[in-house]
């Protein structure tokens, strides 16, 4: 089920299983480095893992500005931690698994915190989205550009609506291309609840959007 659909990904993305697994090996070496104090190999692996980091954890706060503080927090518990990380281990997922963690604890501290707004929380991030381009674009009076526009921004809402645990599989399944087993390890769940809450969420996402489906 997985397998064909990740297999066409990577045929047009250009990377083969040998590339990721060259990737994961690489991610391992450098792991190893970190856990010796090497400050050069952190650099390179933050540098390899931050981006997807700062993406996914935007995706699940709702908010860019978050987003950018709590890649820099996973990292610095990525070095604190390293002690902790399990040789042969697959570094991704765990880096994730911290990640993750952090998100749901400032969605935690901003649902205590019942004088924010939702759409306060939402906006301080989107300026950011407009910045780059996509507003431009959608002002041209391109018919194509608005309507991809407004199936991003639909989509968008209806992950953001996915109750948490749904919304982190998600994410991690369609965004990242993640394995149900790798986020298992990220979300803290048996692969089989994963399998479940992918289903559950994709059920979902499907009746949301019917309109662009």
């Amino acid at each position: 089920m997985r397998t064909e659909r990740e297999s066409e990904r990577a045929v047009t993305q250009g990377r083969t299983r040998e590339d990721e697994a060259l990737a994961r090996a690489e991610d391992r070496a450098l792991m190893a480095r970190v856990q010796t104090g090497d400050e050069a190999a952190f650099g390179a692996l933050m540098e390899r893992w931050e981006r997807p980091v700062k993406s996914v954890i935007a995706r699940l706060v709702f908010n860019v500005t978050e987003a950018e503080e709590l890649a820099q927090e996973t990292f610095v518990r990525v070095w604190q931690q390293r002690e902790k990380f399990h040789e042969g281990a697959e570094v991704r997922p765990w880096v994730f698994s911290i990640a993750v963690n952090l998100a749901r604890n400032r969605l935690r501290w901003w649902r205590r915190r019942p004088e924010v707004a939702l759409e306060a929380w939402c906006a301080a991030g989107e300026g950011e989205k407009e910045r780059g381009g996509e507003g431009e674009r959608g002002s041209r009076g391109d018919g194509g550009d608005l309507e991809r526009k407004e199936r991003a921004g639909a989509v968008r809402d209806a992950i953001a609506a996915l109750p948490g645990e749904l919304r982190e599989a998600i994410v991690l399944f369609e965004f990242e291309e993640m394995s149900q087993a790798e986020i298992a390890v990220a979300v803290g769940a048996s692969v089989k609840a994963v399998e479940a809450r992918v289903a559950r969420a994709r059920e979902k996402l499907r009746v949301m959007l019917r309109r662009w489906v």
